[in-house]
C-alpha cells in the first residue's frame, strides 16, 4: 500500500483508533518522523498516516502498537491484530476500561506470544498528545514506556498486572468526573431557581480556596455530620424534583451519606 516510506532508523507505529486520542499522538509520532501505519474504520487519520486496511494490516513491521479504540472495542481490536504483531513488537492498550478488560486481553496476549501492557492516559490528550502523563502496568510495561518515553511521551512504569494503571486512573475519575458532574447538576439547578450566576461565582471562590485539607475536611465533616448531611440531601433532592432538574448527583450522596450515618456518622 502506498504511503510515506520508514523514518530514519525504521521506527513504525501502529496506530489503532484515529479519533481525537488517536490523532493528536499520531500527529506527533509524524513530526517526530515516524511511520504511522493507522487504522479506523470510519477515520483515516493525520496527513503522512498509512492508511491500512485492517487492524492487522496496521500492525504490519511496527515495533510498536497503540490501540486507541475505545474500551468496547479494544478486545476485537486486539484479537484482529494480535496475528500481524511480530515477536518483537509490544501491543499497548491506551484504552479506558475496567481493570477486568485489560487483565483478560493480556491473559490473551499471553496466549498469543504478545508483549502486552495496560496504559491509561491520565490527563486530556488533546494539548499535549505524545507528551500525556501516562501509567503503564503490565508484563509489558518497562518496554512499553521506555518505547514511548524515547518517542517523546511521559510514561511512568506503575508494579503491578495489567489493570493497576486502569485502576489507579478510574478510581482517580470517580472524583474528577463526579465533581464535573455535580458541579453540571448543581448549575442547572441554580439555573432553574434563577441563581445561576450566585453559584458560579460561590462555587468558583470555593475550588480557588481549595488547599490539602480540604480533602480531610471533605471526608471527615461527611463522617461525623452524615445524619444531618443525609436530611439536607434529601431536602435539596426534593428540590430539584420541583425545579425539574434531574438529582442524581443529589441523590447519590444522600445515599452515601445515609450509609456512612449506619457506620457511625454524627459522633462527637
Amino acid at each position: 500500500m502506498s504511503g510515506p516510506q520508514p523514518a530514519a532508523g525504521g521506527v513504525v507505529v501502529a496506530v489503532l483508533g484515529l479519533g481525537e486520542a488517536g490523532t493528536a499522538i499520531s500527529q506527533d509520532l509524524l513530526a517526530a518522523g515516524v511511520t504511522v501505519r493507522g487504522y479506523d474504520p470510519v477515520r483515516s487519520g493525520p496527513a503522512g498516516t498509512v492508511v491500512t486496511s485492517g487492524d492487522a494490516d496496521a500492525c504490519a513491521g511496527a515495533g510498536l502498537v497503540l490501540s486507541l479504540t475505545t474500551a468496547h472495542e479494544s478486545e476485537a481490536a486486539f484479537r484482529a491484530a494480535a496475528p500481524a504483531v511480530g515477536p518483537a513488537a509490544i501491543y499497548a492498550d491506551l484504552n479506558t476500561s475496567s481493570a477486568g478488560l485489560k487483565q483478560r486481553i493480556a491473559d490473551l496476549a499471553g496466549q498469543a506470544g504478545v508483549a502486552f501492557a495496560d496504559v491509561a492516559l491520565m490527563s486530556p490528550v488533546p494539548g499535549r498528545g505524545i507528551r500525556t502523563p501516562m501509567l503503564v502496568s503490565g508484563p509489558a510495561a518497562a518496554g512499553v514506556a521506555d518505547a514511548i518515553n524515547r518517542l517523546g511521551g511521559k510514561a511512568e512504569v506503575l508494579a503491578g498486572p495489567a489493570g493497576a494503571a486502569a485502576t489507579r486512573k478510574l478510581v482517580r475519575s470517580v472524583f474528577y468526573k463526579g465533581l464535573a458532574a455535580a458541579v453540571v447538576e448543581s448549575l442547572r439547578a441554580g439555573r432553574a431557581a434563577g441563581c445561576e450566576s450566585w453559584l458560579r461565582d460561590n462555587i468558583a471562590a470555593e475550588l480557588a480556596a481549595a488547599g490539602p485539607a480540604t480533602l480531610e475536611r471533605l471526608e471527615e465533616g461527611s463522617r461525623r455530620h452524615a445524619v444531618r448531611r443525609a436530611d439536607e440531601m434529601a431536602a435539596a433532592t426534593a428540590l430539584l424534583g420541583e425545579l425539574g432538574v434531574p438529582a442524581r448527583i443529589a441523590a447519590a450522596s444522600h445515599d452515601w451519606l445515609a450509609q456512612l450515618a449506619q457506620e457511625g456518622g454524627d459522633f462527637p
